[in-house]
């Protein structure tokens, strides 16, 4: 999943662990992340928390996405402070699972709390051959400039 993952890529996520029903990923606040009060976008902290998220419910052949979540931001962080979200699952349950995701600063102060609720679906992920499939076909509406370009093929996230 992560493999594919462009958005986690162009924010520079790092994932750190990964293991059935949890995660830990992280990212550092560039400039182009803080909003008009010089501190980080409280929606790419969100971004961070549910990248996680979705590493940690996602551990078999289905596909498993946010049925909904809720986040509680308890700090503000500004450029150049790391970040990582933790995710842990609590509960799951036929298609659904709960799970909370933490996310703190470089000093281990909490940043934010997320709880994630998550739909296990009927679909698999695409296949290498979907993929090539896909770059066969018509051009994409979507085409970053060449930097952006660039700069997702060297960014470090793996999964």
């Amino acid at each position: 999943m992560m493999q594919r993952d462009q958005a986690s890529a162009m924010l520079g996520m790092v994932v750190e662990h990964d293991a059935p029903g949890e995660s830990r990923v992280s990212m550092t606040v560039r400039d182009d992340m803080l909003n008009g009060f010089a501190i980080t976008h409280g929606g790419l902290v969100f971004t961070l928390a549910d990248t996680a998220f979705a590493i940690a419910c996602n551990e078999d052949e289905r596909v498993t996405v946010a049925g909904g979540a809720d986040i509680s931001f308890l700090k503000s962080t500004t450029a150049g402070q790391t970040l990582t979200a933790t995710a842990v699952r609590r509960a799951r349950s036929g298609r659904t699972g709960l799970y909370d995701i933490r996310v703190t600063d470089e000093t281990g102060d909490l940043v934010a709390e997320v709880r994630g609720r998550s739909i296990t679906t009927d679909r698999r992920p695409p296949t290498p051959e979907a993929d090539s499939a896909e770059a066969s076909g018509p051009p994409s509406a979507y085409d970053p400039e060449p930097e952006r370009r660039a700069a997702l093929s060297t960014t470090e996230v793996s999964r």
